[in-house]
């Protein structure tokens, strides 16, 4: 399995990427360039995330410390996304 993303535009111009499924070294280079596509407020709903491995939770920790907002965040992968950031 992998993972999939809706990007969803609120009215005030927040850029909302849902992302379901497993977010693992494959699909990290995926991610990271619709990521870089992105220009202006930019957030990460995680809350149909099954399964994330260190590849994943390391881009999610670059992109939080970048600004993007991590939503629905569930809660091993919060506590390894601020393990991460501590440790860089």
């Amino acid at each position: 399995m992998s993972c999939r993303i809706d990007r969803v535009v609120s009215r005030d111009k927040l850029v909302l990427l849902q992302i379901s499924g497993w977010i693992t070294g494959q699909d990290v280079d995926m991610l990271r360039d619709v990521l870089e596509q992105e220009a202006g407020p930019l957030a990460i709903d995680l809350k149909n995330v099954l399964l994330v491995d260190r590849q994943g939770v390391k881009l999610l920790a670059l992109s939080e410390t970048n600004g993007t907002e991590l939503r629905n965040c569930p809660l091993y992968i919060r506590e390894w996304v601020t393990r991460e950031r501590a440790d860089t």
